[in-house]
Formats: C-alpha cells, sequence, structure tokens
C-alpha cells in the first residue's frame, strides 16, 4: 500500500508579479486526487498548510509520523490560480527541501501545476523533484504506483542517472468521473474568506461545476491544463453544495474558467436556487441574458466577474474573444446585471487599440450605474498560452518563465503595474534560489 502526502503551502508573494488573490482557498486539485488516492486502495495525508497557517517545520513533524512514499506538491495556489500563476518556484521549492530534509526513507517528490504542465523540464531541475505531471493530476497521481510510468498521461521524471524522460501528453480528467467531495478531511470551518466578495460578513468556500472553456483567447493560460469543456454531474455540485452549508458556509464561488455555459448551468443553479446560500464566478456577459440574470438574482449570485476586455470590437478580435455582441449590447446587459446582483465588474485589459478617453468614458458610464470596472490590466505572457506563442514565436522551453517574466517587466517597469500587484517586483533570478539556465 503506498502513502501518498499532498501538500499546500503557506503560499507567500513579496516581490512578485502575482495578481491573483492570496488569501486561502479549496485546494480542489488536491482534495480531489485524495478521493482517487483513496478509491485505488492506497493512503492519503492532505495538509492544507495555508488555511491551517502551518510552517514548514510543523508540517514535518506530521509527514516524518506518516512517512509518506510520494509528496505531492502544487506549484500555484488552488486550480482557479493555475491559469495566472506567480512566476517564480521559490514557495515550492522551499517546502519539498524543508520537508525532506534528513527523511529516513525514500520519499518521492511530485509537483503538479502549471509550471510542470507548461516547463517539465525545468521543474524538475528547479525543483529538485522526481516526479512532474503534465496537466490534471486528479488521476493521474493515484496511478503511480500502479503503472508503469511511461503509460501515465502526462508524467515526466528523473531516473537514477539523472535521465529526463518528458512526456508530450496532458493529463486529462473525465469530470463525471470525479465524485462528490465528503470534504470529511478537511478543516472548512476555519474558511473565513468570500471569494471576490467586498461587503458584508459571511463564510466561503470554493467548488468547481465545469472544468475549461470553449473559446481560445489569447491571453488566456489554460491550454496546457483544464483546456477542453467539460461538466462534473448536477447532483454531485449540489451534495458538495449541501455539505459546505451544513459546515457553516453560506457562499460559495466556482472557481470554473467560464461559468455559464449550456443549459446544465441553468439547471444547477435553479437547484441553488432552492438552497440558503450565495453565488459568485467569473464568466462573459455574452452568455446571459435578461432572462438568465433574472435566475442569477434567484439564486442569490452576490458577486459577478465578467471579462469584457476591451471596449472596442477591434480590441476584442484582437484577443479572440470571439464575441457576437457589440459594446452597447454588452453595456445593456451589466447594467440590467447590476440591477440584480449587488457587486458586478467588468474587467479590461490592457489594448493598444484602445483610446483612454474611450475607456475612461465608458468606465464612467458603467460606474454610474453600479457596475465596477477595471483599470486596464496588463497581460502576462504565461508560457502555453497563446500570447506567449504569438509574443515569443515559440512554444515554451526550460527558458520560458524567465523569459516572460523578463519581457512582462521591461514592458510595465516604466508605466506601472496593476493596482492589486507589487509596484516593484524582483526578478525571478532574484526570486528563485535555483540555477536559471540560459536563454
Amino acid at each position: 500500500m503506498a502513502r501518498f502526502a499532498l501538500v499546500n503551502p503557506n503560499w507567500t508573494f513579496t516581490g512578485s508579479t502575482y495578481f491573483g488573490c492570496q488569501e486561502p482557498h479549496f485546494p480542489l486539485e488536491l482534495l480531489f486526487a485524495s478521493d482517487k488516492i483513496r478509491e485505488a486502495g492506497d493512503e492519503s495525508l492532505l495538509i492544507d498548510a495555508q488555511i491551517n497557517n502551518f510552517s514548514i517545520d510543523e508540517v514535518k513533524r506530521q509527514l516524518d509520523a506518516f512517512a509518506p512514499d510520494y509528496l505531492v506538491i502544487p506549484t500555484a495556489p488552488s486550480y482557479l490560480f493555475w491559469r495566472c500563476p506567480q512566476p517564480e518556484l521559490r514557495v515550492p521549492r522551499a517546502w519539498f527541501d524543508g520537508l525532506t530534509a534528513n527523511s529516513i526513507h525514500k520519499i518521492l517528490k511530485v509537483a503538479i501545476g502549471p509550471h510542470s504542465s507548461a516547463t517539465p523540464s525545468a521543474a524538475l531541475r528547479k525543483l529538485n523533484c522526481d516526479i512532474a505531471l503534465r496537466g490534471e493530476p486528479d488521476l493521474t497521481l493515484s496511478q503511480l504506483p500502479l503503472k508503469p510510468w511511461p503509460e501515465i498521461d502526462g508524467c515526466c521524471w528523473r531516473d537514477a542517472d539523472g535521465e529526463e524522460h518528458i512526456s508530450a501528453s496532458l493529463g486529462v480528467a473525465q469530470m463525471k468521473t470525479l465524485g462528490s467531495l465528503d470534504f470529511a478531511d478537511y478543516p472548512v470551518e476555519l474558511h473565513s474568506h468570500r471569494h471576490h466578495v467586498f461587503h458584508g460578513k459571511g463564510r466561503g468556500a470554493e467548488l468547481e461545476f465545469a472544468r475549461g472553456c470553449p473559446w481560445a483567447c489569447t491571453f488566456c493560460n489554460k491550454t496546457l491544463f483544464r483546456n477542453s469543456y467539460r461538466e462534473r454531474e448536477i447532483t454531485a455540485v449540489l451534495e458538495e453544495v449541501d455539505r459546505v452549508i451544513a459546515r457553516g458556509a453560506d457562499y460559495v464561488y466556482f472557481i470554473d474558467e467560464i461559468f455559464g455555459v449550456g443549459k446544465n448551468v441553468i439547471k444547477l443553479l435553479e437547484g441553488i436556487a432552492e438552497r440558503n446560500v450565495t453565488i459568485g464566478f467569473q464568466s462573459r456577459i455574452d452568455l446571459w441574458s435578461e432572462e438568465t440574470l433574472d435566475l442569477l438574482g434567484r439564486a442569490r449570485c452576490i458577486s459577478f466577474e465578467c471579462g469584457i476586455e476591451s471596449v472596442t470590437e477591434q480590441g476584442r478580435d484582437e484577443l479572440n474573444k470571439n464575441c457576437r455582441m457589440d459594446t452597447e449590447r454588452l453595456s445593456e446587459l451589466l447594467i440590467y446585471a447590476r440591477k440584480r446582483i449587488p457587486w458586478v465588474q467588468a474587467n479590461l485589459i490592457l489594448n493598444e487599440h484602445d483610446d483612454r478617453e474611450v475607456i475612461r468614458q465608458w468606465q464612467q458610464r458603467m460606474k454610474a450605474h453600479g457596475v465596477w470596472v477595471s483599470e486596464p490590466v496588463p497581460m502576462f505572457p504565461f508560457p502555453g498560452s497563446p500570447l506567449y506563442q504569438k509574443t515569443f514565436g515559440a512554444p515554451p522551453d526550460d527558458y520560458a518563465w524567465e523569459r516572460a517574466h523578463h519581457d512582462y517587466r521591461s514592458k510595465f517597469d516604466p508605466k506601472g503595474y496593476s493596482d492589486i500587484q507589487e509596484q516593484r517586483p524582483a526578478t525571478i533570478e532574484e526570486l528563485e534560489t535555483v540555477s536559471q539556465g540560459k536563454a
């Protein structure tokens, strides 16, 4: 019987260009994987060091008592932020090193996440780990003791001689095989954060209805993991909603790349409307109509984040949004949504086609109707995204994160960053403690 330790580090982002939320979130990738490991007959210990505010030493004492065969650490916090991760691997490297120091038996170190997906060789080197899984690890982690590694989708590893074996495939989970999480071994009660809610009080949880997205926007970093659109069984999701409500949550944030695709989401919302819970998510406003926005109001949606990206049709076309509505219709729907939902947010991306005065006028109009509009956010060319390919003309290589980070800083150090980012981010070499290689 194999033993897996699944550890979510106690994340820190000082000096990083990271612009995701820094609060703890449910590590759904570890929760699903833990269930599959146990279904396969092996043992799993899941430790969320961030929500418990554990140090490396505190977690190491638990691991020493458990004596795992595999130590699994994600390279970014939560599936929610795999698509906009911190570029550097400072935190997972520190946790791999600290948790395996002076171990009395061999522990295989396994990296999962966007870095191991986009640049597995660099992840193996930087993290000094044994295995890097590309793509979604929900099902592939449980296969490590059961199958020859070349037969596992997305499995990359270093052998005893240090030779790397890099898979060209990706792990992909069939969503209907992911059962309902029971959260029996997870401290739901410690989770007070309500993601993307900026008013009132309550207790939140993060769940998942669908993965992937049917679109391929230039800026979106989902190609090498969570790419194709798939839905879970509605009954499984509603069971999870009921379980977190029973544990004290009154708000659920759906981490889906794009919430609102297809007819099944309507059935899900009708089920949620029957429960005493509020919800939030991110979406595209062009997926909704007045009728379905009314349903969102009945389902007690309190946070609706919409990717508008550009205030012009030319700008949206440049970003490959494939949006069939004009700006006026998008504006009408945002205003209609705000009449039913307390927080409606329209996100913009820095785009050379958009005139700043036109942006300012549109922002003022939206804000006059209570819709919050972001300042245009600079795009990071995440390795594996269409933007990376467009910017550098080649797929990501072992130097991809450094190349993207240097390009980003060179463009935005003079102009300034988003107001939710460090205004003086360090270089990736300063942030990481491992050899960087060469361009």
